[in-house]
């Protein structure tokens, strides 16, 4: 038996919403002009070779951005536009694409373009502005809701897509206009936020890129540092190790005490420093039967098959199976500046790799790879603990985006429902 109604709220096709609202279809928003609702040009009456360096820009996949639509684009002449007229595109106009990657939805911005040519992959609504605010639209259809809606209403025969008579059907809630318009801007500062965390990440992730090319290489020296730096082997500086899998016929090698790490585990860190546990382990009689070997806390882990150079640190003692060669570094080497250190080396070894099925560099190869670094162990921490205090900045700005992401995504569930008004 289903909860009663809150008082004020009514069932409707998109579910609950406050009876001050209405539901209906994207063609009762649509303006009453001509090709308010329209896709793009028969496959011959746009081909590539229409494309020019300049004129008005072609929508395609590419250039549907979060919430606007974005560059590079191709584009056709005037004289092919008017040729076109009734499949082009204006600012406030709302992009759904049709065939592809289904779900996105972009709007039109107001410059740097007056018109645009809608491709075959899209298609866009002219919204009639006295009922219907095009930001609102947005934000419903990037919603679980929205998205859920597009996907119940795909084609799935041959290449899964939507067409212009699904688009007009599809049903959304309709709060007041200027409520439209809160909620819109309300969820537009928010994606506002996202954007501009996003855009420090990246640019702190350069200036990290950066700053590991002069501090790894001797070309910029941090105060209180003049000793010439030193060429030295891989296994003079640390002890290379390599791992193995226990025979998985053997239940009794496996679900033990022993963290067993595989290179998913080190893919999954998504570029975090430390590995503080693994997806599987083995017993202390698998670790004994098998190549696998212990590797103590504090040691570099770096996959060596298939993906080459990916690198973690573990906090705990580990095995890892044979898709490794783990770094323990000896006393005189700090084993954070190695870490960061081999990161920077990935494309060398990856030259140096071998193996007709997958890429594999061998303990030999890495054993006697040159690697210059500073004579000073002083130096070396130094260097570590300037690119750690840039990964700490980096995981408290992520850290900081993935909770405004949870935020936005709360208040789309409270604002999109009107479980929480704004008038």
């Amino acid at each position: 038996m289903s909860a009663p109604l809150r008082e004020g709220y009514k069932q409707t096709e998109v579910g609950v919403i406050p009876e001050d609202w209405e539901s209906g279809t994207i063609k009762s928003l649509a303006a009453s002009v001509s090709n308010a609702i329209v896709g793009g040009p028969f496959g011959s009456d746009l081909v590539s070779r229409d494309y020019v360096d300049d004129g008005v820009p072609v929508i395609r996949g590419q250039n549907m951005g979060r919430r606007w639509l974005k560059g590079p684009y191709v584009f056709v002449t005037d004289k092919k536009a008017a040729s076109l007229e009734a499949n082009l595109a204006r600012p406030g106009d709302v992009l759904f694409t049709q065939r592809g990657t289904l779900g996105q939805v972009s709007i039109v911005p107001d410059i740097p373009f007056r018109r645009y040519l809608v491709s075959q992959s899209q298609m866009k609504v002219t919204l009639n502005s006295k009922i219907a605010d095009s930001k609102f639209l947005l934000c419903w259809f990037v919603s679980e809701r929205g998205q859920e809606t597009i996907r119940l209403n795909t084609i799935q025969t041959g290449v899964p897509h939507i067409n212009l008579g699904i688009l007009r059907g599809l049903t959304v809630p309709i709060p007041p206009i200027r409520e439209q318009e809160a909620i819109a801007e309300a969820l537009n500062d928010v994606d506002a936020l996202i954007e501009s965390l996003e855009q420090l990440i990246i640019k702190k992730r350069h200036l990290k890129q950066g700053t590991m090319q002069e501090l790894l290489t001797g070309k910029k020296r941090l105060p209180g540092f003049s000793s010439k730096w030193e060429v030295k082997l891989l296994d003079t500086i640390s002890e290379i190790r390599s791992g193995g899998t226990p025979s998985t016929n053997q239940a009794e090698f496996w679900d033990g005490n022993v963290l067993w790490c595989t290179p998913t585990d080190i893919t999954a860190l998504k570029g975090f420093k430390y590995l503080t546990h693994t997806s599987r382990t083995i017993s202390d009689r698998g670790l004994k039967c098998s190549s696998a070997e212990l590797i103590p806390a504090g040691s570099i882990l770096m996959t060596s098959r298939a993906t080459i150079g990916e690198c973690a640190i573990n906090v705990v003692p580990v095995a890892t199976n044979q898709g490794f060669k783990n770094f323990t570094p000896f006393q005189n080497t700090d084993g954070d500046f190695l870490y960061y250190l081999l990161q920077t080396k990935k494309q060398e070894f990856i030259s140096l790799c071998g193996g007709s099925t997958f890429l594999e560099i061998g303990k030999n190869k890495l054993a006697s790879f040159e690697i210059e670094l500073p004579k000073e162990k002083s130096e070396q921490t130094a260097i570590a603990t300037v690119l750690s205090d840039m990964d700490t900045g980096i995981a408290e700005l992520e850290a900081q985006l993935a909770k405004t992401r949870t935020l936005k995504q709360g208040m789309m569930n409270e604002l999109l429902t009107g479980k929480i008004r704004l008038k």
